[in-house]
């Protein structure tokens, strides 16, 4: 009997157990050529085209190739090994291509102008379908000549490598470094939790003492807690100057030419499509109109923000020098000092409530949550394909008992693992052609502290919200209702407001009535206190100016890098970077550091030009949540509405006309200035 590509066996979830390498490059092959036999023939009767034999046989072959590659998209960040970083860097060449291939396509965009031309499109969805295919033809280039047509598919096909050997470069050199501590004497002040986790680390490297890294789960507690200034100090040079020129490695993953080259790329592809830079290129598929929109949309909140952020710098300056007499507040202090104020003002710290918030209950209280607010279950599913044994895999059933989709959630943190948090799309929903309904599923993956000795894993709360953050994106992909893949779930969604849904869902983890399920002491089963409770609200809005003015930070960099600069002018890439700081920044940096080279949203995860969509869909979430805050926040009906007018409908509509359906009206900024402190 013949051996299956386990990759080519698209009757059910993906085999990951069986995946592997080898398998990776002959099934890509095999799909690639296949559905160019295939398009061969819809390009014969593209000029008599409809639904049905046209549009529906290309959605098929998109399924195909989304079945093979997705999970080895997926295998590439979760469990990277050298061998199918070969075979992934092999084939992504090859899948870059074949869609710049397709987009250009001029048979086949005739094909969608028939369908526009004939009114093919019947109903909402399949208008959008046709509109965004016609457009996403034009961006990229299909009316362009020949052999300016060749020149943007190299350059498409050279920078999605550029993008994938920069996330490759921070991976390595975030897994290259560590700090190893002999000298008990050295943790004074790390949680007894992260010092575990440590000891466990450095006895899987056959190291005595304790092991951290620069991953989030050790990194992150070391710096709010560590007393050990100078080790503070070595810690943070490490992280910022990873894949840069002086980071870990010696530089051997350096991103500095790579970040001019992906930059250099995105202009030449933009110029070439008339665009006078990238960032204009890629308001094309945003919810914000232009360049200019987005620049006053910062510069507004950068107003509201900067004094504020000013004292609360000044507050910290001070409070140093009064408990430490340190004069001289570094970057390497803020997160300690911080920390320590909080504890002050509040009387906790996000040590204080990591013993409320063990991960069992933490995801019995989340899917309590979604329940009362959606009227959904989450069920356990016992799944034996899986890429690591700490997986777990769930069904999402509605209340009628139908199954509305299923994810895999991947919540520690490991070696060959990306850090960070994010969902990602594994299957989507569509209409088969029995009528029948393929149902979505979703990775959902984080990076938190895996349990050790038995013990369950502790969560702040900030990682609380993380994982609601990374549910709400779950949730949008795995409830829509449109039966067009193209626009179903977070697909068709604009960039800028696809973090609606994510930003929105956190809100639940600072409510009371929510709290009570999410948090119970992993010891004695009791409750939050009242007066903990009080204490985390009250500190909600602690340095919060000084945290957005991070974030618009880096969003204005980002759109500088991606509207003004010229990769092959005289300024760099560090001194773009340099007068963002000076012109908004409350706090000096190292001249070191180096965040720009292993800052993977924009340089490879997908926000080019398009960081400050946190911010924009920020005022869209605290603005919808006014609506549960209005009516109740376990409101029935209201819940409904936010699932019907937002989750359901993917990208079939403009998300103001989603927002504005739910709540009555345009969004406004007041919510977002109230919750963040600064109204």
């Amino acid at each position: 009997m013949k051996h299956v590509n386990p990759l080519l066996d698209f009757s059910g979830l993906p085999r990951f157990e069986e995946i592997e390498a080898h398998h990776v490059e002959p099934a890509l092959d095999e799909v690639l050529a296949t559905n160019r036999e295939q398009i061969s023939a819809l390009e014969s009767h593209a000029g008599s085209a409809d639904w049905t034999s046209f549009a529906r046989p290309l959605e098929d072959l998109d399924e195909r190739l989304q079945r093979v590659w997705s999970p080895v998209s997926h295998l590439n960040a979760v469990v990277d090994s050298d061998a199918l970083r070969r075979a992934y860097e092999a084939c992504l060449a090859k899948v870059s291509a074949y869609e710049t291939e397709m987009g250009q396509n001029q048979a086949l965009f005739k094909g969608f102008q028939r369908l526009h031309e004939a009114g093919e499109g019947v109903g909402t969805a399949r208008r959008r379908v046709i509109s965004n295919a016609l457009r996403d033809f034009r961006l990229s280039g299909v009316a362009l000549d020949e052999s300016s047509r060749a020149r943007f598919a190299a350059l498409a096909e050279e920078l999605a490598l550029l993008e994938n050997r920069f996330e490759q470069n921070v991976l390595d050199a975030t897994d290259d470094w560590h700090l190893d501590v002999v000298d008990e004497s050295n943790l004074a002040g790390v949680p007894t939790s992260v010092c575990e986790m440590a000891a466990a680390t450095a006895r899987e490297a056959g190291q005595r003492g304790w092991r951290f890294t620069l991953k989030a789960p050790s990194y992150v507690p070391f710096m709010k807690f560590a007393k050990n200034r100078s080790l503070r100090e070595r810690m943070y040079h490490a992280y910022v100057t990873r894949a840069s020129e002086m980071g870990p490695g010696e530089g051997r993953w350096d991103n500095g030419e790579v970040m001019v080259s992906i930059l250099t790329l995105r202009r030449q592809m933009a110029s070439l499509l008339g665009y006078d830079n990238f960032a204009e290129y890629a308001m094309e598929t945003r919810m914000a109109t232009s360049v200019a929109e987005v620049d006053q949309f910062l510069s507004d909140l950068v107003g509201r923000a900067r004094g504020h952020a000013e004292d609360e710098l000044q507050a910290l300056v001070i409070f140093a020098q009064e408990t430490d007499d340190v004069c001289d507040l570094q970057a390497w202090d803020h997160a300690f000092y911080a920390e320590r104020l909080r504890e002050v003002h509040f009387a906790f710290s996000q040590e204080t409530l990591r013993p409320y918030f063990p991960l069992p209950r933490v995801l019995k209280g989340l899917f309590e949550v979604v329940h009362r607010l959606f009227s959904i279950r989450v069920e356990p599913v016992a799944l034996p394909q899986l890429w690591h044994e700490s997986v777990t895999f769930y069904d999402i059933v509605d209340a009628a008992g139908a199954r509305r989709g299923s994810f895999y959630l991947d919540l520690f943190a490991r070696a060959n693992k990306r850090g960070g948090a994010w969902m990602a799309d594994a299957i989507d929903r569509r209409r088969l052609p029995d009528g029948g309904v393929q149902t979505p599923v979703a990775f959902l993956v984080c990076n938190f502290t895996p349990p050790v000795d038995g013990q369950p894993t502790l969560l702040t709360h900030e990682e609380v919200l993380t994982l609601f953050h990374e549910f709400g994106h779950g949730l949008h992909h795995l409830l829509t209702q449109v039966d067009e893949p193209a626009v179903a779930g977070i697909n068709g969604v604009p960039w800028d407001a696809v973090e609606l849904p994510s930003q929105f869902l956190e809100n639940w983890c600072w409510q009371r009535e929510a709290l009570d399920l999410i948090a119970a002491h992993h010891e004695s089963g009791d409750p939050l206190p009242v007066d903990l409770f009080k204490r985390l609200s009250a500190a909600r809005c602690f340095q919060s100016a000084r945290a957005m003015l991070r974030q618009l930070e880096f969003s204005i960099f980002d759109l500088r890098l991606h509207s003004r600069f010229d990769p092959d002018g005289e300024q760099t890439i560090q001194q773009v970077l340099d007068d963002v700081r000076a012109s908004l920044s409350v706090a000096e940096s190292p001249t070191y550091n180096r965040f720009q080279h292993a800052f993977s949203h924009i340089f490879a995860g997908g926000y080019a030009a398009g960081y400050y969509g946190y911010l924009w869909a920020e005022v869209l979430s605290a603005d919808a949540f006014g609506a549960f805050e209005e009516s109740g926040i376990f409101d029935s009906a209201t819940g409904q509405a936010f699932l019907n007018e937002v989750l359901e409908k993917g990208g079939v509509e403009s998300p103001l006309d989603l927002f504005t359906a739910f709540r009555g009206r345009v969004p406004g900024i007041d919510a977002l200035l109230h919750q963040s402190g600064l109204a």
